[in-house]
């Protein structure tokens, strides 16, 4: 039986929002300890949610859940990528670059991409899925909210940036609400049989 899950990350800020998504499950989440330091050495998302999942799941002996996130955009092929949070120092030089590199490209295509993986305490991958968040870059940033890239990330669905939603219209129409709604009802299917 699954009580607890261990989420492959120091930030409390995401434990929290991970337990606002399973939070009709019942489980105990909690942060890895301080120690357990993983390097993301994966090419894709789903490569390093696994990777973190794994070794988490390893180290502490118990279940283990990741996930890893960012930013593509087409004309920058893929980039950021899996490297959307190493793109700058701050959320500001991260959002200037990208805006640099993207120069006056009419092709403003992009993507929000949420991968996740739960691990078994013997470390093999139990589950893992992927899910998408289509948008486009913005010119200049627009709203207050959220954080990262959310200000030039333009939602044509909901004509917003993240940044100018609300903290409960980002989590169900993004990438990581889009992700988690996915992996509930497998996530129950795997708490009955495990």
């Amino acid at each position: 039986m699954i009580k607890t899950l261990v989420v492959a990350t120091g930030n409390p800020g995401k434990l929290e929002e991970m337990k606002a998504y399973l939070l009709a499950l019942n489980l105990e989440l909690q942060l890895k300890p301080e120690e357990i330091e993983v390097e993301e050495t994966g090419e894709t998302f789903i490569e390093n949610a696994c990777l973190k999942a794994s070794e988490v799941a390893k180290a502490t002996g118990k279940w283990a859940i990741a996930d890893d996130s960012g930013l593509t955009v087409d004309a920058l092929n893929g980039a950021p990528g899996v490297y959307s949070a190493r793109y700058g120092t701050t959320d500001r030089d991260r959002i200037d670059r990208v805006l640099r590199e993207l120069g006056d490209s009419t092709n403003r295509k992009a993507a929000f991409v949420c991968a996740v993986a739960i691990a078994r305490p013997d470390g093999l991958i139990a589950l893992k899925l992927e899910a998408v968040c289509p948008g486009e870059i913005l010119t200049t940033p627009q709203g207050n909210g959220g954080f990262g890239y959310d200000p030039i990330f333009y939602v044509p669905a909901e004509q917003k940036t993240f940044a100018q939603m609300s903290a409960e219209q980002k989590q169900v129409i993004s990438h990581r609400g889009q992700a988690f709604k996915v992996l509930l009802p497998q996530l129950q299917q795997l708490i009955k049989q495990a």
